[in-house]
């Protein structure tokens, strides 16, 4: 669909996904108001309800009681549906479409979801100029995106209980972070590791109270915890944090999408080193999160950061070139008794001297670190590196550490790499078993650790297969022996010839 408006050469492929995303939501949300007032009047007895159809006046009755529920309101005439039906005919339909996102925000104004619907559909500018340089352009390409998507159908699918809307989401966002190149990977994981990562932080359990993601991204990791467990299993809610305001925009947009209620999300936009926004929600049982890597931050250019209470127990601040480690300090502060952390990690900090080091000592003296996971390379977008997951724990009751080679547990999806189900399968029975496997999995105690320097590299504890080609060495010597004798009757030949010849 989009690739089809894009060639127009009109706007990049990266630059029109924000439309294509949007306008998906605006189909989605509307979708959701018109079959909630639908069942609303067929509960009261109304014949056929059809809220499309329905007066905006008439409509207004139930404004309070949709917004309580929904968290926005829709008029019937601002409907996706209506909008898209008359778009080709509407020559100011830059202005109607900037007029109705407006009036949903608004709807919101001094409701509890005020927070959550505020300013979703910012990076739906309609009058942008790279849609078209004149108003009929810019109108021309609109009509032709809300046509495009009004014709998607997906009845078929709904019907089967497929989540469709979600499912496209998640699509179209990985296909803008494919066409982000080197930004990609700082708001989309993809969705294997999502879920390797939710199925390890809610390991054993059957609910958890919050989940949370500090550098949430699109909330794809979060939104895994649904499929890891089930929706009404994650009691309390999706809790995230995210510095980027349209990446924060995409995953409010994402939780809406996947049927995540405006009561049980709490997303946030701020910097999470220096302004964390859910103090009064910590601590969390589950926390999954793929954090920036190496990142500077103001560290120890801050003297008041190593009084923060999430950094000062280390010691030591992450180094200000790389805000990895603080990343991973402030999950910790905020893990419950009882949970468990799953953090994507760039190997480096595994293995760094100076204050990274020092943090190792920290997380493994204190017998926090359960296990690091080695995962193949070229797995996210923007980095062809590899990456590892650290599991952190504060209720181990032993001092065992669990390392995981995974470098060779990856198929192929075009030219990147991707785990499969069988690779999933086979990295979480590993972590949940613990059992030695050669070449794969080994157990250590953090006593082993302490003397390796804190090093928590996979490598240093998981013994690589030699690949090489085994060599008998009988048999060799045998047939050297025999090259070496072959060689002496040679010359003994070519002696006797030449000295026939000189006689």
């Amino acid at each position: 669909m989009a690739t089809n408006l894009v060639h127009g050469g009109k706007v990049s492929p990266v630059q029109f996904m924000d439309y294509t995303l949007g306008a998906l939501f605006y189909r989605f949300i509307s979708e959701n108001i018109t079959d909630y007032c639908n069942q609303l009047m067929a509960d009261a007895g109304v014949p056929n309800p059809d809220y499309a159809c329905m007066s905006d006046e008439m409509a207004e009755n139930a404004r309070d009681q949709i917004v309580n529920a929904k968290g926005f309101y829709i008029l019937p005439s601002q409907l996706f549906i209506n909008v898209a039906n008359g778009a080709s005919k509407n020559t100011e339909q830059n202005t109607t479409l900037a007029n109705n996102f407006k009036a949903i925000e608004q709807s919101a104004i001094g409701k509890p979801s005020e927070n959550d619907v505020k300013g979703l559909f910012s990076n739906f500018n309609t009058n942008d100029n790279g849609l078209g340089t004149t108003v009929m352009a810019r109108n021309e390409l609109l009509t032709t995106l809300l046509e495009n998507v009004r014709d998607l159908n997906f009845t078929t699918y709904i019907e089967s209980g497929l989540d469709v809307f979600g499912i496209c989401y998640e699509y179209l966002i990985k296909m803008y972070a494919l066409n982000s190149g080197t930004k990609g990977g700082e708001f989309y994981t993809p969705g294997e590791v999502s879920y390797l990562l939710a199925k390890i932080a809610a390991a054993g359990r059957k609910t958890v109270n919050k989940v949370y993601d500090p550098a949430c991204g699109s909330g794809s990791l979060l939104l895994n915890f649904n499929r890891v467990l089930g929706s009404k299993n994650v009691e309390d809610g999706f809790y995230g944090q995210e510095i980027n305001i349209k990446t924060y925009n995409l995953c409010r947009m994402n939780m809406f999408l996947h049927n995540v209620n405006y009561d049980h999300f709490d997303i946030r936009c701020e910097d999470t080193l220096l302004h964390p926004q859910h103090t009064e929600d910590e601590p969390f049982d589950a926390i999954v999160s793929n954090p920036p890597y190496a990142t500077p931050w103001p560290g120890n250019s801050d003297a008041t950061l190593i009084n923060d209470p999430r950094y000062s127990p280390a010691g030591v601040l992450a180094p200000k070139s790389k805000s990895d480690f603080a990343f991973t300090m402030h999950m910790l502060s905020w893990l419950s008794a009882q949970g468990t952390a799953a953090i994507v990690e760039f190997p480096g900090v595994l293995c760094r001297s100076g204050d990274e080091q020092k943090i190792r000592k920290y997380l493994v003296s204190n017998n926090y670190v359960d296990t690091v996971i080695q995962l193949a390379q070229n797995l996210f977008f923007g980095a062809t590196v590899s990456t590892c997951i650290i599991v952190l724990k504060k209720n181990k009751n032993d001092n065992r550490v669990c390392f995981i080679d995974a470098s060779n547990e990856f198929g192929h999806e075009g030219n990147k790499n991707k785990l499969t189900a069988e690779n999933i399968d086979r990295i979480y029975n590993a972590y949940m078993t613990k059992e030695e496997d050669a070449h794969f999995c080994h157990v250590v105690t953090t006593a082993d650790i302490e003397a390796e320097d804190f090093n928590l590299s996979v490598s240093t504890y998981v013994e690589q297969e030699d690949t090489r080609e085994k060599i008998d060495i009988k048999e060799l010597n045998k047939r050297i022996a025999e090259i070496v004798a072959r060689e002496q009757q040679l010359r003994t030949d070519i002696d006797a010839i030449v000295k026939e010849l000189e006689g």
